[in-house]
């Protein structure tokens, strides 16, 4: 109600009982006015008759007096002042704003979207009977009709539909992350190709008519010999292919470190279709988390049959994109050269959605696709720039040997001065010859050069003279806790199909939380070298059923630090994984209520405060337990046990029956008649 002040000038008296405020009949919604002389007696106040407020929602023009004018002609003006944390006036304009809202928010995000004060909102949500604080989550529909009785039109907001395109390269993935000033120097690099498959396939037939270089007619047996690096030009951009001997290579340098591939291309003969090779190579690519596709050789030949290599690939995972999935299958013949610019385009469209950058201004960095002694050149390397701008006279750091470039050549043996990202290159030079997969940078000298390469020589000494940690079963659960350990990662080769499938699908069906096994590779067969190196690279361990261990595989799995279980029975199997799984979980607990009290008195001492003297009434009071105490059934406290004193001695437990002094860390409100809950947390096994 507003009163006349002693100098003439109307105000806005608070209501005494502090009730919620409410408009004066007549006061227009949502919009604050400004101060107006007193009306002459009997006027109407501007906007009587507009409806008051709006479905209980407190309006900003609402006089704090809360009452109406006594009488149709008694209304005095009104103060109106906004305070400053209402809503603007265009939050309800003459044709409602549009609202998207998504599935929960908080008040203070709605109050944001909306353009509001959160303690408006609040006063709506109140009226409307709901209670919430500032940071509370409201459904869609709660906010929907605040929103709506504050004058908007609202509509849910859509999930962004899935892109179908980035399922073609979902798992490329950077090699570092760049800070923002060195993202300003990223510039577009070539992909990075490596062909893989099963042998005679015709991977390095594909390879040579790509680069339109007999290489093949110079090796032995027509099987390649060594990992070749070469760059092409395709319309008008490089591309990048590594040749290797195989896919075991390939996980070689992988296992050292060395990621260099960016797409995978799986060579499958049309005619012979998939072949264990095949399959382990679909392994060893996905293990490397790199995109493939697929080229189906030899579609020339009169016993080629498409569609049944297509199955078995949809079998082994690899759907491709005309029978629904999202693999790429270019359909290819080597030799009769059909197919080859259609298997180029597929390359450089998974390389464009890739978004593959590297920065050139950057010291260089980069990984040994091969080493090699040569009569007149000495130690050389074949090396991949991934980073930056490798030049001669740069000094190298290579794995354990050093050196200064003394001249670089590319894929034709041309000299080269400067090579950029994703450009392989031979440099001579270094001291040594090193390992495929050693990574290089570049130093400032040769000494900094040499000196870091004397200390990995005794590092390696020294590692080579401890026994390898081998990732075991029975240490899954501690390397889990370090956070090295993310999901039991499995090799499992078996004696026979028959038993692949219900060992396969009794793994499966563990499920431990959020950890699974994941089958890396499963295979037919002794494990051999190859799965080794499998193992190796992508930290897992190998499971055989009825099979043997190959003593090159066996020789080789102890340096490489691998774990080589064998079973005969396959519930062990089963039970084994089961266990190491439980292991890989954080631990769980559960809460066991040791005992409860009542307090009987309170008492208040000097320097320690408020004591609750109480009886227990079940279980046992527990000096080192977490105490709870409830009045009325309502949890006014949880913490930790202060003190527990029998008479004026100290004690760990006090039985049911007995009684006893306690006192809580952080707590001292005690009433009669409170309880007190003793608890312990325990670990679930």
């Amino acid at each position: 109600m507003a009163t006349q002040t002693n100098r003439g000038r109307p105000r806005a008296i608070r209501k005494g009982s502090g009730g919620a405020a409410s408009a004066p009949k007549g006061a227009p919604r949502g919009k604050p006015t400004k101060p107006r002389p007193a009306s002459p007696k009997g006027q109407r106040a501007s906007g009587q008759g507009d409806g008051g407020t709006r479905s209980g929602v407190p309006q900003a023009s609402a006089a704090r007096g809360g009452g109406p004018a006594k009488g149709p002609g008694a209304a005095a003006p009104v103060e109106s002042r906004a305070p400053a944390s209402a809503c603007p006036p265009q939050a309800i304009p003459a044709e409602p704003k549009e609202l998207e809202l998504p599935d929960s928010i908080t008040v203070r995000e709605l109050a944001n979207v909306m353009g509001c004060s959160p303690i408006e909102l609040i006063k709506a949500l109140m009226n409307a009977g709901v209670m919430a604080n500032i940071n509370q989550q409201i459904d869609y529909d709660t906010a929907a009709i605040v929103a709506e009785e504050m004058g908007y039109r609202v509509k849910e907001q859509k999930a962004p539909e899935p892109e179908v395109v980035e399922k073609a390269a979902p798992q490329i993935a950077r090699r570092r992350e760049y800070t923002e000033e060195e993202q300003k120097q990223l510039r577009e690099r070539p992909p990075v190709v490596t062909i893989l498959g099963h042998v005679d396939h015709g991977k390095t037939s594909l390879l040579d008519a790509i680069r339109a270089t007999n290489v093949q007619a110079h090796e032995a047996g027509s099987i390649t010999q060594h990992i070749g690096a070469y760059q092409i030009q395709v319309q008008g951009k490089p591309i990048t292919f590594l040749d290797t001997p195989g896919h075991a290579a390939f996980t070689a340098m992988r296992a050292r470190g060395a990621s260099v591939t960016d797409i995978a291309v799986l060579v499958v003969a049309a005619d012979d279709g998939v072949q264990p090779q095949t399959l382990e190579a679909i392994s060893h690519a996905r293990a490397a988390q790199v995109p493939i596709i697929v080229a189906l050789n030899k579609i020339d030949l009169a016993t080629a049959n498409p569609d049944h290599v297509k199955q078995q690939l949809a079998e082994n995972g690899l759907v491709v994109e005309d029978w629904g999935g999202d693999i790429i299958c270019v359909p290819v013949s080597a030799k009769a050269k059909i197919g080859i610019d259609g298997l180029l385009d597929m390359i450089l469209l998974v390389a464009e959605m890739a978004d593959l950058k590297a920065n050139p201004r950057a010291k260089a960095q980069g990984a040994v696709i091969e080493g090699r002694l040569e009569r007149t050149r000495g130690p050389s390397a074949t090396v991949l720039v991934q980073e930056g701008t490798l030049r001669v006279g740069d000094v190298l750091l290579v794995g354990r040997t050093y050196g200064k470039i003394r001249a670089m050549y590319d894929h034709q043996g041309k000299p080269l001065k400067i090579a950029l990202p994703s450009t392989p290159v031979v440099v001579t030079g270094l001291h040594e010859v090193p390992e495929a997969g050693d990574k290089f940078e570049v130093l400032e000298s040769e000494r900094q050069a040499r000196e870091q390469a004397e200390q990995r020589v005794l590092e390696h000494q020294a590692a080579a003279s401890r026994p390898v940690e081998a990732l075991t079963l029975d240490e899954i659960y501690e390397r889990a806790q370090a956070g090295s350990v993310q999901a039991l990662n499995l090799i499992l080769k078996v004696d026979v199909q028959g038993s692949m499938e219900p060992i396969k699908n009794s793994l499966e069906k563990i499920d431990v939380g959020e950890l699974k096994v994941k089958l890396v590779h499963q295979g037919i067969g002794n494990v051999s070298e190859s799965d080794v190196m499998l193992a190796a690279a992508s930290q897992a361990i190998i499971v055989g059923f009825s099979v043997a261990v190959e003593p090159a595989a066996q020789r080789l799995a102890e340096p490489e630090g691998v774990s080589i279980r064998t079973y005969t029975v396959i519930y062990e199997i089963i039970d084994d994984i089961q266990r190491a799984l439980t292991g890989m979980l954080e631990p769980e607990y559960k809460e066991v209520i040791q005992g409860r009290a009542i307090v009987r008195e309170v008492f208040s001492i000097s320097r320690i405060g408020k004591i609750a003297g109480v009886q227990v009434t079940e279980g046992k009071a527990l000096r080192n337990a977490s105490l709870r105490i409830k009045r009325d059934s309502a949890v006014l406290h949880e913490g930790k046990v202060g003190s527990l004193k029998r008479f004026t001695e100290d004690v760990r437990e006090v039985t049911m029956g007995m009684e006893c002094g306690v006192s809580a860390e952080g707590f001292g409100a005690f009433q009669p008649g409170d309880i007190l809950e003793f608890y312990t947390q325990e670990l679930v096994k």
